[in-house]
């Protein structure tokens, strides 16, 4: 996994209309859940989560969706998996101000470097 101070972290997101989209990199059925930092990926960098859920009947975007609500503390209801539904590699939408979510996701990946 490569360090988060080599990569460009806003390239993970991107602001749009209605709040921000997320591009994640999930890792089901982990043993320790949690927001594991930036990783490089073919289109670029990606927020890597790990949930224990397996990735069956929508449990483990569920619990992606969940694990960032805690994490930008937002309603788990204002984020939603919009690509990549059945893939490892997804892009979640996060409704809300989409400066105060870049500013949260900002601080988030500082705190994980």
């Amino acid at each position: 996994m490569a360090a988060a101070g080599r990569l460009n972290a806003a390239a993970a997101w991107r602001a749009v209309a209605d709040g921000l989209e997320l591009r994640v990199k999930a890792q089901p059925r982990a043993r320790r859940p949690g927001l594991q930092g930036l990783v490089e990926a073919a289109d670029g960098p990606r927020l890597k989560l790990a949930v224990n859920e397996a990735p069956e009947d929508g449990r483990a975007n569920r619990a992606i969706c969940a694990l960032l609500a805690e994490a930008l503390h937002v309603p788990p209801s204002r984020i939603a998996v919009v690509q990549g539904a059945a893939s490892r590699e997804k892009t979640c939408h996060i409704a809300g101000d989409s400066a105060a979510l870049a500013a949260r996701m900002a601080e988030i990946l500082e705190r994980l470097a």
